[in-house]
């Protein structure tokens, strides 16, 4: 195996597939490599906590308490992980995360397999996880751009976007089905946290990443974490893209999380396999369009069809609540997952190429903090709402909500403006890369 990745370090191991071109570093294989595991474990993870929640109380409040607990903590570390991740090493700061989750994820299975867990001591290791999260999330973004050259982080962010769905919501869940059925939720939860470990073992084995010369110098997290913000705000299509993903999830992320799992256990006689393949079948959606993006690229307006493809993606969710049998409900998680990928590659793209490295860490944590600082309200409102509404219809007004909020920044002269001056920088990207070529 060494003598086989020696060879795809050269020129050309990885031209005819534009989409594998990030692996010829060998510091990014590791992290692609360690990230993939601990995906995997994460997607078992979505399935057996669904399950134990719901069998430890059967109702969609107690799924929804659980993702507060979770959120809550991610939302209140996130801007210091930031300051933290433009500060010192982010393999560093990625690697303690990754620790701290693997910890977290023994203890709950120990609990659980010995039937000794409660529904109080899974909210406190739901906040020691959150917390970590709101850690390791900045760091990883902001690394990427350190380990490869700018003419291929299309093709990572591709790439991620093919590893993520592929892991986390395709052979992740399907396979997390089916370990909840045959060993039960604890020790699934046990393997998850070997995957943590895993993605440990990757990043020792990456080389030190030197801290950026404009790395912000010790000064306080509180000024560093306001100009990440004034940096922000003096970018219409950063702070627009935010707000309105801030909305859209508020609208429509706990509706899904909290409300599918539901309608599948009580519309379906094997609602675990079941759950497991939605799952999947969204997975599927996101693997083929993250290849197909990694080998052609993005489109030349690639931040209007950003908008566009997340507009109809929300959409999709009111499928979610429209359909009534299980190919229906596939249906709809391929269409929503597929286009949610292709958005997500064009924003991390974006991000990575308009933002300077000594700021992206902050800049990617607030990506992170006001995109979900109101899921734990959404999570919240998801049981009221439902009880008033009933499931199916609250899906559906969410999807079609959140729809309406997303195109919004489309409305806006600014964003419009910066729109084609990304198209015109990305042209200037692709030619460098063919005279080098």
């Amino acid at each position: 195996m060494q003598q086989s990745y020696e060879a795809l370090d050269r020129p050309g191991g990885f031209s005819r597939v534009r989409l594998l071109a990030p692996l010829s570093h060998r510091d990014y294989r590791l992290l692609a490599g360690g990230m993939s595991v601990s995906l995997l474990g994460d997607g078992l993870f979505l399935v057996a906590l669904a399950w134990q929640v719901y069998t430890m109380s059967d109702a969609p409040t107690a799924l929804a308490t659980v993702g507060i607990a979770m959120t809550i903590p991610t939302i209140t570390c996130l801007l210091i992980g930031g300051a933290v991740s433009d500060r010192f090493d982010r393999r560093v700061v990625m690697l303690t995360a990754d620790t701290v989750r693997a910890i977290a994820l023994a203890a709950l299975a120990a609990l659980a397999i010995t039937a000794a867990l409660t529904f109080w001591e899974l909210l406190a290791i739901a906040v020691v996880y959150g917390s970590a999260t709101a850690f390791f999330n900045p760091a990883s973004d902001a690394l990427v751009p350190q380990l490869l050259p700018a003419d291929v982080l299309a093709q990572a962010n591709s790439l991620d976007q093919l590893i993520r769905p592929m892991a986390l919501r395709l052979a992740g869940p399907a396979l997390g089905g089916l370990m909840v059925g045959a060993i039960g939720a604890g020790w699934t939860f046990a393997l998850d946290g070997a995957s943590f470990a895993i993605s440990v073992a990757a990043l020792l084995a990456m080389s030190p990443v030197p801290v950026s010369a404009a790395s912000p110098k010790p000064s306080g997290a509180a000024r560093e974490i306001r100009v990440g913000l004034r940096y922000v705000r003096s970018h219409a299509w950063l702070w627009a893209t935010l707000i309105t993903a801030a909305i859209a999830y508020l609208l429509f992320m706990g509706p899904t999380e909290v409300l599918l799992p539901f309608i599948v256990k009580h519309r379906f006689a094997d609602g675990a396999r079941d759950l497991g393949l939605i799952f999947a079948a969204g997975g599927l959606g996101s693997l083929g369009c993250a290849v197909a993006i990694g080998q052609f690229g993005l489109p030349r307006s690639s931040l209007t069809f950003m908008y566009l493809a997340w507009t109809v993606a929300t959409v999709a969710v009111a499928g979610y609540g429209l359909s009534k049998g299980l190919w229906g409900l596939m249906l709809a998680s391929v269409l929503f997952n597929t286009l949610e990928t292709a958005g997500t590659i064009a924003w991390a793209t974006a991000k990575q190429r308009h933002v300077p490295s000594h700021l992206l860490g902050r800049v990617s944590s607030l990506d992170w903090l006001i995109s979900i600082g109101l899921l734990p309200l959404s999570y919240a409102l998801t049981g009221p709402v439902s009880a008033a509404l009933g499931a199916r219809q609250t899906l559906i007004w969410a999807g079609i909500l959140g729809a309406i909020v997303t195109f919004t920044p489309l409305l806006s002269r600014s964003v419009r403006r910066f729109a084609r001056s990304g198209e015109q920088f990305a042209q200037v990207v692709v030619q460098e890369h063919a005279a080098r070529i």
